[in-house]
């Protein structure tokens, strides 16, 4: 029962995550983006004290799946925000 509840939450957070983030225009994108990095950052904490605490093998694999998968969001969103900051930098006179 346990499995069910947790695969319930991922797909709806999958599904939620999905549809307000086709909804955002690119202008909003950049502020959006440091907030969904910190939401990660509390992801990849949960996650963390989930697998620990943990008994069954599955639940182990899944919290490291879910440890894995916000690491990438956390760093890939770092890399697109400083990319799109670049955008607005100043160039210099080679």
């Amino acid at each position: 029962m346990e499995i069910i509840l947790l695969l319930f939450t991922f797909v709806l957070a999958a599904f939620l995550g999905f549809e307000l983030i086709s909804k955002v225009p690119s202008q909003l994108h950049t502020p959006l983006m440091s907030g969904s990095n910190a939401i990660s950052g509390i992801t990849i904490v949960g996650a963390l004290i989930a697998t620990g605490q943990m008994n069954n093998d599955f639940s182990k694999w899944l919290g490291f799946a879910a440890l894995v998968l916000a690491t990438i969001n956390v760093v890939g969103g770092y890399f697109v925000t400083d990319r799109m900051l670049s955008m607005f930098k100043a160039k210099k006179d080679k």
